[in-house]
């Protein structure tokens, strides 16, 4: 599948690809244009688009207080408490107003910022961020699993 949204990627638009990539579709391919492009070139290139707040046309997009990460849980049906706490610690880094859901939140809004600041491209974002994503979904497991035994 291809799935596409608006270039320089932060906070969301790396989480949602995470997303996607580990529990939805594996090989899913991600495009990243400018935002008056995006129905445009969705049409054409047959690819789902998401996180275009400013385009209501787009059904994965934020929802109320809630983030797109947080659309693509609800729409695809993905029940992984573990994704659940990840998804407050995305809406508070990637929502103004938001940091309160989560104490990671501010953090992960800090490493997002720094790699956008990098100057290197959104599929260069995507690999070198992916594996923070894969440590912060670890650590909710784990927190998770510590609850649970207590």
């Amino acid at each position: 599948m291809k799935w596409i949204t608006r270039s320089n990627v932060k906070v969301d638009r790396v989480a949602c690809p995470w997303l996607i990539r580990r529990f939805i579709d594996a090989n899913a391919e991600f495009l990243f244009v400018a935002e008056d492009q995006l129905l445009e070139t969705a049409r054409r290139q047959e690819a789902i688009p998401f996180d275009a707040t400013r385009l209501p046309e787009v059904k994965l997009n934020h929802r109320g207080e809630r983030c797109t990460f947080e659309a693509i849980l609800e729409d695809y049906k993905l029940s992984d408490p573990a994704l659940h706490r990840l998804a407050l610690i995305v809406r508070g880094a990637d929502v103004k107003g938001q940091e309160h859901v989560s104490a990671e939140s501010l953090g992960l809004r800090a490493i997002a910022e720094g790699f956008a600041a990098c100057g290197i491209s959104d599929e260069e974002c995507l690999t070198r961020e992916f594996p923070v994503y894969d440590a912060l979904y670890e650590y909710v497991s784990h927190q998770l699993e510590e609850r649970q035994q207590h």
